[in-house]
């Protein structure tokens, strides 16, 4: 099933209320990270730069969280380490109506998601060792 596809169907698992906060997770992503590569990952959608995991959503029981795989590194007040207590660089925030979502906030976080990164990709190779990139 083609990217986009699956990413539809995870949609249509959802609630309505999930369901269009996933809608415009996944519109303002392809929006700020256009050379993206996009795809369900472990059951979630997930983007990827260079096969590096950047930013991706998943339904939890209360909300829909919104990850970024280096989001502690990006010196942002509105997000929180995810899972907490993670021994990873990763923070999010946590979704419970598409009203709750900041456009603005989201954009800035996109930009720096393409500009700190560190590289997951490699963390098996290097035995869990995270190295930042750029």
């Amino acid at each position: 099933m083609p990217p986009r596809d699956a990413i539809a169907a995870y949609h249509a698992s959802l609630a309505p209320s999930d369901r269009r906060i996933g809608e415009a997770l996944q519109s303002a992503i392809d929006r700020g990270l256009p050379g993206a590569d996009s795809m369900i990952w472990h059951a979630h959608p997930v983007w990827f730069l260079d096969g590096n995991p950047i930013v991706g959503y998943s339904r939890l029981k209360d909300a829909i969280r919104l990850m970024f795989w280096s989001g502690q590194s990006f010196d942002e007040p509105g997000l929180v380490a995810e899972p907490p207590g993670t021994k990873f660089k990763s923070a999010g925030v946590r979704f419970r109506s598409v009203e709750e979502i900041n456009s603005t906030d989201l954009k800035r976080w996109l930009r720096k998601a393409a500009e700190i990164q560190w590289d997951y990709k490699n963390t098996v190779k290097r035995k869990g060792k995270l190295v930042r990139l750029k």
